[in-house]
């Protein structure tokens, strides 16, 4: 029995980009097309199967432990940087900023699909949703570069509509204009009360 179900939602891919060198710059560099492989988009810094674990993971792991890669990729929807350029005071937000792989549009309360949930192309390449994107400071202080005075109002405004982290299940090839079949896990909503340590 299926585990995955195809939903009829689709996301059109409308921007790609990859970060070559987070050292140097969060900035991603505009793509028409991608190579995908089980690492990540090639030339892709967050690329790899392995990672060292971060803040996100804090509470699972001591900083800098080896933990396997399921943040590859940083997926955002057109719709919530819509919502976010408006929160900022602008006509709209390059995804350069935000150091974004890939930008969707056609999927409702995107930042909030169910983890686990795939988005797969049409010649099979599928990515696995990890979770949403926490905001953070640093694609504000990119912004702040080209637009002074809005940068510091990104945090905030990114709240709920930041995307999502993703890792690459089966490679292929993505393309602006392409769509991407999202299938969602079969399986209810956890219906006990969460108590946080």
């Amino acid at each position: 029995m299926p585990a995955l179900a195809p939903t009829v939602y689709v996301a059109e891919i409308i921007w790609l980009g990859v970060v070559p060198d987070t050292e140097t710059s969060l900035r991603s560099e505009p793509r028409t097309s991608v190579h995908v492989t089980f690492d990540g988009f090639e030339g892709e810094d967050h690329s790899g199967r392995t990672r060292p674990s971060c803040v996100r993971v804090k509470s699972q792991h001591p900083k800098g432990t080896e933990i396997a890669n399921v943040r590859q990729l940083s997926v955002v929807s057109q719709e919530e940087l819509d919502l976010i350029a408006v929160d900022c005071g602008l006509d709209a937000i390059d995804p350069i900023w935000l150091g974004a792989n890939l930008v969707v549009k056609g999927i409702p309360d995107f930042t909030h699909v169910p983890p686990s949930s795939r988005l797969q192309g049409p010649d099979g390449v599928t990515l696995t949703i990890d979770m949403e994107n926490r905001p953070c400071v640093l694609p504000g202080r990119e912004m702040e570069k080209d637009q002074p005075g809005h940068g510091t109002r990104f945090k905030a405004a990114a709240e709920n509509r930041r995307g999502v982290t993703a890792w690459v299940e089966r490679p292929g090839n993505l393309q602006i204009g392409e769509q991407l079949r999202l299938h969602v896990p079969d399986q209810p909503e956890w219906s006990a009360p969460r108590k946080i340590l």
